[in-house]
């Protein structure tokens, strides 16, 4: 394949990404779900062209969304998590033991939303008060709800590998020459 093809590739799903990302201020849920997308469109690349540029997409987008995105949280839970988890994600797959698996995956997720949280507080300064719901401090209670969204999201990502697989993937090969 040529590197042209490879570079246009990466270019076009971080153009995407960025775009996305950029539509965090816009909606009140998008802190969450437009980071969520642009990890998935990683996906497309790890499948068509490869983990190295799978990972160089990553960091594009992680260091295009701190230098240019309003919504450093977003920023940060991609950076974090929900950038290069999907391109992880096959290599956790990889291990026989699916107990084993699912204990790394939930490891994973945790250890990223905790730092996630401090680094926020710390270094971004995240108000605490945006950890709170009626007035209650619920850092814990958004993790295990985030547990719980993690596990979707991990069967989400799953089915999309599989209808990407099943129904683009040929296509864009046939039609891309790739």
């Amino acid at each position: 394949m040529k590197t042209s093809v490879k570079v246009s590739l990466g270019g076009i799903i971080a153009a995407l990404s960025i775009v996305l990302m950029f539509l965090t201020s816009l909606l009140p849920f998008g802190t969450y779900a437009f980071p969520t997308l642009s990890g998935i469109l990683l996906i497309i690349i790890v499948i068509e062209i490869g983990y190295p540029w799978a990972f160089s997409v990553y960091a594009a987008v992680a260091i295009l969304s701190f230098l240019l995105l309003s919504d450093k949280e977003a920023a940060l839970y991609y950076a974090l998590f929900l950038g290069f988890y999907p391109i992880v994600k096959s290599f956790i797959e990889r291990i026989r033991s699916r107990a084993i698996q699912y204990l790394i995956k939930f490891a994973l997720f945790n250890a990223c939303m905790i730092a996630a949280f401090y680094i926020g507080i710390s270094l971004l300064s995240i108000p605490k008060e945006s950890f709170e719901l009626f007035g209650v401090y619920l850092p814990w209670v958004f993790l295990i709800l985030g547990n719980l969204f993690f596990t979707l999201y991990d069967i989400g990502v799953t089915k999309f590998v599989t209808i990407y697989l099943n129904k683009w993937h040929k296509k864009i090969r046939k039609n891309t020459k790739l």
